[in-house]
């Protein structure tokens, strides 16, 4: 190398550095290998489901990176190894984990270096390269690729990297557009959709399975039968009859496959029906329809119930079964505890009237409110000058164990658990402030005239606020198994755990 060569190289240099200090603001500027010795570096691997033009699996995109960050001398510690496998970067509402796992490290600083396989595995959209560049101002952060780097303070390199982002986005569209077209034609020419198996079909959704078709006419003559899903589904539950992709049937699924005009040989596309498929029907478009039509009034008439005027139930919240530890819900006149939907564990069906429950529970609300005195209720008082000066303490500590942690000298682990413990501190001395809002919940409804001011809220149909003094006094009314016959109510059965009035 002539000596000239040498000088333009430097000038090059410092025109670069310029350039750099002036976007990356009081930023260091570091652009030989032997100030990146010893630097901490992330690796950030991903591959599509789609067919992309480079499939190169995560495992060898890694293997590349360490190969990278080996001859530059960077350090990549184990826990800054970010893998989005099987994750779309074009996909705008698809979440990628690693993608930001590695932001979130980069804006505590943690990260000098970024070393991927090329651009396009990081970032496919431009708004994922303004927010990496947003960061790298901060932290001074240098992108490398398998044959090149990127500075991220240098405007050259940022234009660069614009453009190559745009390039894999336009390629996105593009392949996006393509598949489209083909699914269109797909459709017009009658052929299944690819993807998951349909039941009653086999993978290339054109042969049928005969065992599975004829569960599926099952299905189909049952419920036209007058049998509900759910009833349908604990059937094949029981007969150890699973769906397409192994999984146990469910009411859901049994709707879903009541819904799939598959299985009638009709092609859809984006929910419109394109016309008659090429595959063989299971079941004839007349049983269909019919099915279709009697959804349709099974779902009007639940829908016609469910605008009729709903009963407010007082113990809302309140109401809890012994038996199996859940709330019991309202159900017409009772309160039933059905907690499970699940098929493989029974439902506990435990019922108690609700409305001698009710007025046990008002009673006993009542008495109490009758005798409380409010004058009696502690108020929120100022720490005294000792717990504050605790509390200064310990939040000092905090910031001294955050500075710890950004300079490295403690692990992020280290630093979550010791402040985990100096917050538990803090907050068992704020505890000493906080009062239960008594007044505010029980206002106008204490003393000698409390049953007045409680048949004036039931007349005003004022069901929320009664229903919130209720779950004010106590914690839960737990409801026993009945032990006793015959018609009247056998109140033993009622168990009332009381909240304390104030702590």
């Amino acid at each position: 190398m002539t000596t000239d060569d040498a000088t333009q190289q430097d000038e090059a240099r410092l025109r670069r550095a310029v350039r750099a200090s002036r976007a990356g603001g009081s930023q260091r500027v570091r652009n030989t290998r032997a100030d990146w010795s010893g630097e901490s570096a992330a690796i950030y691997c991903r591959i599509s489901h789609t067919n992309d033009d480079d499939q190169t699996g995560v495992d060898r995109q890694e293997s590349i990176c360490r190969e990278v960050a080996g001859r530059l001398g960077l350090t990549v510690a184990e826990d800054q190894v970010f893998v989005d496998n099987n994750r779309s970067a074009w996909q705008r509402k698809r979440q990628r984990p690693g993608w930001d796992a590695l932001l979130t490290e980069a804006r505590r600083g943690r990260i000098r270096h970024v070393l991927t396989y090329h651009p396009d595995r990081l970032m496919r959209q431009p708004r994922d390269l303004e927010e990496l560049l947003q960061i790298a101002d901060d932290h001074d952060i240098t992108l490398h690729g398998q044959a090149n780097r990127r500075d991220l303070a240098d405007p050259d390199d940022r234009f660069f990297l614009r453009i190559e982002v745009a390039h894999a986005c336009r390629s996105s569209d593009d392949t996006s557009r393509r598949l489209v077209d083909s699914m269109i034609d797909r459709a017009k020419e009658g052929r299944p959709h690819t993807g998951r198996r349909r039941y009653g079909y086999d993978k290339t959704g054109t042969q049928i399975v005969p065992e599975e078709a004829a569960i599926v006419r099952e299905v189909f003559t049952r419920y036209l039968d007058g049998d509900s899903p759910l009833r349908i589904a604990q059937d094949l539950y029981a007969r150890n009859v699973k769906t397409a992709q192994g999984r146990h049937w469910s009411a859901p699924r049994v709707r879903e496959l009541l819904g799939n005009r598959h299985v009638t040989g009709i092609r859809v596309f984006r929910g419109e029906e394109i016309g008659d498929g090429e595959w063989p029907p299971i079941i004839d478009r007349g049983m269909w329809l019919e099915v279709k039509a009697r959804r349709s009034y099974r779902a009007a008439t639940w829908t016609a119930d469910e605008e009729q005027p709903q009963r407010f139930y007082l113990l809302r919240g309140l109401v809890t079964c012994t038996g199996c530890g859940k709330p019991m819900g309202g159900s017409t006149t009772k309160y039933i505890c059905n907690h499970t939907h699940r098929l493989d564990v029974p439902r506990c069906n435990r019922a108690v009237k609700a409305a001698p429950v009710d007025e046990f529970v008002t009673e006993a609300a009542l008495y109490l409110l009758e005798h409380l005195d409010l004058t009696e209720v502690p108020s929120p008082s100022s720490l005294s000058a000792e717990d504050q000066a605790a509390i200064d303490a310990d939040r000092q500590e905090l910031d001294e164990l955050k500075d710890m942690w950004q300079t490295q000298e403690l692990t992020t682990r280290e630093y979550r658990e010791m402040r985990k413990t100096v917050e538990a501190r803090i907050q068992g001395v704020q505890q000493k402030m906080i009062v239960r809002p008594t007044a505010e919940v029980l206002d106008g409804l204490t003393g000698p005239d409390a049953r007045t001011s409680w048949k004036d809220l039931e007349d005003a149909e004022n069901y929320e606020r009664l229903n919130a003094v209720l779950r004010f006094l106590f914690a839960a009314v737990k409801i026993k198994g009945a032990t006793k016959r015959g018609r009247q109510f056998d109140y033993g059965r009622i168990d009332i755990e009381q909240n304390p009035i104030w702590l």
